[in-house]
């Protein structure tokens, strides 16, 4: 979509079109439903999250300044969406002092091997608190005390979750990469 489409588009949804509407949703709703997935359970709450979300910039499209990708401005609406919904219904604790990382998993040939997919797949599978803090952090490049502020936790709970995913994930790659490789060698 060129710069003069998008002009027209965005000046229908401030008039209130649904045509304008409908087309806005069809140009951005397959990226943002990617992104929202990233931040959802399942598939269902990642449409309602889009659904909600695309509520918002029809609601707020007059806020767009167009400083910036207008992509960009609906995906952190996307991004905030999917934040509200989490903190509604989780509660955030820091892991003990206890947690430590020892185990070395050597990644080399895994990298290799594992797509990106695969990977998307792994991380779909944390739990919603780790998921949510390593995708902010990994995916959307917030600061522990961004994150921090927009959970409503501590900058340590921030860390210590963000470390608690990254081990998870090093050790259902490892899983996935060892079930891989046996299955090619059992070939």
């Amino acid at each position: 979509m060129d710069k003069s489409e998008l002009s027209d588009i965005l000046k229908g949804c401030v008039a209130g079109k649904r045509k304008a509407q409908a087309r806005l949703f069809e140009a951005f709703s397959e990226d943002m439903f990617g992104v929202c997935m990233y931040y959802s359970k399942d598939r269902t709450d990642a449409e309602d999250t889009l659904h909600e979300g695309f509520m918002k910039v029809f609601q707020n499209i007059r806020q767009y300044g167009a400083k910036g990708s207008f992509a960009g401005w609906v995906r952190r609406i996307m991004v905030n969406t999917a934040l509200e919904k989490f903190r509604k219904k989780q509660q955030m604790y820091a892991l003990g002092d206890e947690f430590e990382c020892y185990e070395d998993i050597d990644t080399a040939n895994v990298i290799n091997d594992i797509s990106a997919q695969d990977l998307i797949h792994l991380i779909r599978e944390l739990s919603p608190k780790y998921k949510m803090v390593f995708n902010l952090y990994a995916i959307e490049g917030y600061s522990h005390k961004e994150i921090a502020d927009m959970l409503g936790i501590s900058e340590g709970t921030s860390k210590s979750n963000l470390a608690r995913a990254r081990y998870i994930l090093q050790k259902k790659v490892k899983q996935h990469y060892y079930i891989s490789s046996s299955k090619v060698q059992n070939e």
